[in-house]
């Protein structure tokens, strides 16, 4: 499934044209992006949890030389399903 796909199953349930469906599905998904952006843990209830991890820094190899060099420490945005979502896909 697509965002086009969700955003023409949007405006379908809601009656809404295409456009204004497409301006909520991106406000919905521009809204989770700013949380995660500020830190924020994201909780949707009977669906899941965003929130963001951070990968400490690790010792990689290039691929290409086969020297050592360090990865540095980052954030990574991360998704934990709710009991609900789990039950509805099993």
């Amino acid at each position: 499934m697509k965002k086009s796909d969700i955003v023409a199953a949007v405006a379908d349930k809601l009656d809404l044209s295409k456009k204004q469906a497409e301006i909520a599905v991106d406000t919905v998904f521009n809204t989770i992006r700013d949380g995660l952006k500020n830190k924020e843990k994201v909780e949707i209830s009977n669906f899941g949890n965003f929130e963001v991890r951070t990968r400490a820094a690790r010792t990689g190899r290039n691929p290409r030389t086969g020297e050592d060099i360090t990865i540095p420490e980052q954030n990574t945005p991360a998704f934990k399903a709710g009991k609900a979502l789990k039950d509805s896909v099993n």
